[in-house]
């Protein structure tokens, strides 16, 4: 896994404007079952990646934190909000909060395991955002995404393939472009 993290970044670069490229002509014309295909693509990803071998996400990037995160994680240690958010947190130039420090702060190290997982950040149940509806509308996440999660960068390459044959991992044909 560490050869693979340490040759993503040059990986997403150099395939950074070929995916600029393809989100452009997606958000132009999305293809009918685009969150179909996702989904399937982001499953099949799952089913041959475990995120506690890479961790790289934890390591290098903060997720933002909701009100709502706040909230769950500062009840889950038993302290005020406003302590949780002076202890882990920063706003950052979005106006977002998200940890001060990386790796974060919940990362246990040893095994890359999360000491917070049962109420972890809504941003991180939903990493790398590869199934999300309306996927489409997530390019440029999605691009940065590929340059930290091996398994963003691999469900990007698979998608591009998917939606220029037309056929998903499971086989299953679709229409795009008018095409059958």
């Amino acid at each position: 896994m560490e050869q693979i993290l340490k040759q993503l970044p040059k990986k997403a670069k150099e395939k950074h404007n070929e995916h600029k490229k393809f989100f452009a002509k997606l958000k132009r014309k999305t293809p009918k079952h685009l969150d179909t295909i996702m989904s399937d693509l982001h499953d099949a990803e799952f089913k041959k990646t475990d995120c506690l071998t890479c961790g790289n996400c934890c390591k290098t990037t903060s997720p933002i934190f909701t009100e709502k995160d706040i909230f769950r994680i500062s009840k889950h240690f038993r302290i005020k909000q406003q302590r949780f958010i002076e202890t882990y947190l920063q706003v950052d130039e979005d106006n977002f909060y998200v940890l001060k420090t990386a790796p974060c702060s919940f990362l246990d190290q040893n095994d890359n395991s999360c000491t917070i997982y049962d109420v972890r950040p809504k941003a991180c149940q939903e990493y790398p955002h590869t199934n999300r509806r309306n996927f489409h509308k997530i390019s440029e996440i999605t691009l940065v995404n590929t340059t930290i999660c091996p398994a963003a960068f691999n469900i990007v390459e698979a998608m591009q393939k998917a939606i220029d044959v037309g056929v998903n991992p499971k086989g299953k044909k679709y229409k795009f472009n008018g095409r059958d």
